[in-house]
């Protein structure tokens, strides 16, 4: 059997919308399940979001830290946000994100990982990209204004092979930020050479 995610939508004979917020909305769909039972499955529906392992010359990973009030807790993290501008290239995104919350910008993108954050509670995907060749935006070109967690928010380089032992460690726990430190821990064996062009279609 080929190990490879794929597409496939099984019957919703009934579907109620229980809450509707800034970014996300809740759900209960009806589905058909083997044998003609249903079952309610109730889930996040979510717009989507990116992340960025921004790694400069000297290996070190870009991660910020900010607050994140459903684990009530300060959370190392990469430059990430949702895809909340429509039609608008991942890697756009990616770039802009990096750029509001870092001040840098990056000559090379590469997409690094593909995620579900919780397949079994959203159906939110998260692309990490990888970004090289890091400069840092000047103060008169970056007119970004922080607002609420990311007030203060510090911006820290952590050695990609500390990263590593941080997440192993259970010292790091953002799911994309875990993620996007082992693949580009991986990835590096090869030099990045296995990594596909920051424009790849997501499955």
């Amino acid at each position: 059997m080929k190990i490879q995610d794929t597409p496939e939508a099984w019957d919703v004979v009934a579907s109620k919308e229980h809450f509707q917020g800034y970014v996300i909305k809740v759900v209960t769909d009806t589905v058909r399940m083997p044998q003609d039972e249903v079952a309610d499955r109730d889930y996040v529906v979510h717009p989507g979001s990116v992340a960025v392992l921004a790694l400069d010359d000297h290996d070190r990973v870009l991660m910020i830290r900010q607050y994140r009030h459903p684990t009530r807790q300060l959370m190392w993290e990469l430059p990430a946000g949702i895809r909340d501008v429509a039609g608008e290239p991942l890697a756009d995104t990616a770039a802009r994100e990096l750029a509001e919350e870092s001040g840098y910008r990056a000559d090379t993108w590469h997409t690094l990982v593909d995620l579900r954050s919780s397949p079994g509670m959203t159906d939110e995907r998260i692309r990490v990209f990888l970004a090289r060749g890091l400069s840092r935006i000047p103060d008169e070109e970056n007119t970004f204004v922080h607002r609420h967690e990311e007030i203060g928010m510090p911006v820290e380089w952590v050695p990609l092979s500390d990263a590593v032992e941080k997440a192993l460690m259970g010292m790091i726990h953002n799911s994309p930020a875990v993620a996007g430190i082992l693949a580009a821990y991986a990835a590096s064996v090869e030099g990045f050479a296995l990594l596909r062009p920051a424009d790849a279609p997501e499955a």
